[in-house]
């Protein structure tokens, strides 16, 4: 599985708790089961890192969605910049543009263009913050 492909099974898998009360642990076995996935160390690091550190990443959201709460923010986007987040507060080993641009091309293929602009927004201006 490419890096690609293991980022994208990781948004769907931070898609996919928005809906479920079920463990993280849980959701993985399952959709190892249901879509014949054997996750690889990127999958299970950025998926379990993102619910490790949910308060940190939702603050890194809400602070720079002006104008914007985080439920009002399509679940999509919301996985979505999760994960980037999370790459690039927490995975050094990512450049900070790979992870925008991966994020960019996730919104445009499961949301809408809105989303893709405004995830792209919000993950430019992080990187800006972090960049000082």
């Amino acid at each position: 599985m490419t890096r690609k492909e293991a980022r994208e099974e990781a948004f769907i898998l931070v898609f996919e708790k928005e809906f479920s009360d079920t463990s993280l642990e849980e959701i993985l076995e399952i959709d190892q089961e249901v879509r014949d996935i054997e996750p690889d160390e990127y999958m299970k690091t950025a998926f379990f890192g993102v619910f490790d550190n949910l308060s940190i990443i939702d603050k890194t959201i809400s602070d720079n969605a002006v104008g914007w709460s985080i439920s009002r923010i399509s679940k999509t986007a919301l996985a979505i910049l999760r994960l980037a987040i999370f790459e690039i507060k927490f995975m050094e080993d990512i450049p900070v543009s790979v992870s925008i641009n991966e994020a960019v091309e996730l919104a445009k293929k499961y949301a809408t263009k809105e989303d893709s602009s405004f995830v792209n927004g919000i993950l430019a201006t992080v990187a800006k913050q972090d960049a000082k």
